[in-house]
This record gives C-alpha cells, sequence and structure tokens, in this order.
C-alpha cells in the first residue's frame, strides 16, 4: 500500500469504526449494561492516554529537539493550550455530561439528545486532530515507518470509536424512539474526526515548525478528555478493579499497536 492510501486508510477507519459501533443499535433491544459501559469506557480512556504519550508526546519532545535546553517549552505550552482549548470549547458549546446530567456551554434551546451528541462530537475533536498530527510527521519525514505509526494511532483509536458509537446509539434508541435516529446521532458524532484529521495534516504540514506545539496540543486536548469524562463515566468508583484493569488493557492494545507497527 502506497503511503496515500495508508493515510486515506487512517483517517476513514477512525470513522467507519464509529459507525460500526453505532450500528448496534439495529441489533440490540437495550442500552449496554454498567458494567460494559466501565469496560468500554475504560479500555477508550487507556487508549487515548497511551496514544498521547507515545504518538503525541514523545514525538513532540524529538520535533522540540532543536529548542535545546528548553525543549521542554513548546512541548509543556502546547499540552497546557490542549486543555484550554476544551474548556473553551465546553464554555461555547451547548452540552450535557452523560455521568453528572449537568449542562455546560451557552444556554440554548436545544433538545437533551442533541445536547448529549453535542458533548461526545467536542470529545471525539482532539482525536481527530491527533490523527492529523501524526500524519502530518510522516508527510514530513516520508519515512514509511512513520506512516505506519500513524496508523497505528488510528487502529487504536478506531478500536475505543467501535464500543463509543455503541454507547452514544444504544441508549438514544429509547429517547429518540427510533433505532435510524439513534444510529445517525452515532455515527453523527464521529465525523468531525476525518475531518479535524485532514484539518490538522493541512495545518501541521504548512507550518512545520509549530509541530511540537501542535502534537502536544493535541495529547493535551486528549488527556482533557479523558481525566474530565472518560474516567468519571466509566464509574469507576462502582466497578473499581473493573475500570482499573480495563484502563490498563487498553493502554496496553495501544502500547502493542506502537511497538508493532511504529
Amino acid at each position: 500500500m502506497t503511503n496515500v492510501g495508508i493515510t486515506a486508510l487512517g483517517v476513514s477507519i477512525i470513522f467507519v469504526a464509529t459507525c460500526l459501533g453505532s450500528s448496534l443499535v439495529f441489533l440490540f433491544k437495550k442500552p449496554i449494561t454498567p458494567k460494559i459501559n466501565t469496560l468500554f469506557l475504560g479500555i477508550a480512556a487507556g487508549i487515548m492516554l497511551a496514544a498521547s504519550i507515545w504518538s503525541l508526546l514523545i514525538p513532540a519532545i524529538e520535533q522540540a529537539e532543536p529548542w535545546g535546553k528548553i525543549s521542554f517549552i513548546p512541548v509543556a505550552v502546547g499540552f497546557i493550550a490542549g486543555g484550554l482549548f476544551l474548556v473553551l470549547i465546553d464554555k461555547v458549546v451547548p452540552h450535557i455530561h452523560k455521568s453528572s446530567n449537568i449542562e455546560e456551554g451557552v444556554k440554548s434551546s436545544l433538545n437533551k439528545n442533541t445536547k448529549f451528541f453535542l458533548a461526545v462530537t467536542i470529545h471525539n475533536i482532539p482525536e481527530g486532530l491527533a490523527v492529523g498530527f501524526a500524519y502530518s510527521v510522516a508527510v514530513v519525514s516520508g519515512e514509511t515507518a512513520a506512516y505506519m505509526a500513524a496508523l497505528g494511532l488510528s487502529i487504536g483509536l478506531a478500536i475505543q470509536n467501535f464500543p463509543e458509537g455503541a454507547a452514544v446509539s444504544l441508549p438514544l434508541k429509547n429517547e429518540t424512539g427510533s433505532r435510524w435516529k439513534a444510529f445517525l446521532y452515532g455515527a453523527g458524532s464521529g465525523i468531525v474526526e476525518p475531518i479535524f484529521a485532514l484539518l490538522g495534516i493541512w495545518l501541521a504540514t504548512s507550518l512545520t515548525s509549530w509541530m511540537p506545539w501542535l502534537l502536544s496540543f493535541a495529547a493535551g486536548a486528549m488527556i482533557f478528555v479523558v481525566a474530565e469524562d472518560l474516567i468519571p463515566d466509566a464509574q469507576i468508583k462502582e466497578y473499581p478493579h473493573l475500570g482499573t484493569w480495563s484502563i490498563m488493557g487498553g493502554f496496553v492494545i495501544m502500547m502493542i499497536l506502537e511497538v508493532t507497527l511504529g
């Protein structure tokens, strides 16, 4: 497969996986149980944590080497900026957090289903940027190994997007009264990923000197999502061992992909 083909595959599978997960609404009548929810979200959290380290922060540190002894500056600043970006989005976009049922963002007349959809969509933005920035590193270097490393990131995020799509569509089936509407909500929440992946590729390849800032920015945004939403939504307090081991399992999955493909 050519490098262009690897890029096309990596950008598309993150969305396809969300659609496949959302399609489970046609097979199952009931929402997923709390234990399964803990398992899915824990794995997703572990994958995102590992991806933030191996696929984003470590490359960011390598890209910042010309800064010498102060090479930590672009990485640290970019990392914090990623978290602040999510805070800003939270303040602007009306949405509702599933675990706490707390609404954030500007006041809006949007219904609860739409606000839940927007909450998940917001969380998918950093994943799309992460994939885009990872492929931009490959585009700049031109090395096949870098493309394969980026593909590993895409596969890892696709693995966690599958249950995420189901976690969106299954609860919404009862809320909307329609399997098709629930499916479209779930699939639609993932459409921002390929969009922002392409935006990330364009942005990072146009501003190569900003690469360490951009990579760490995506890492900060992803870890912000893990800390603020995925882990609380996983209800680890109720299922501590299951939640902890699922996070570790997700971390190992991403680590294996990074080692074997990267």
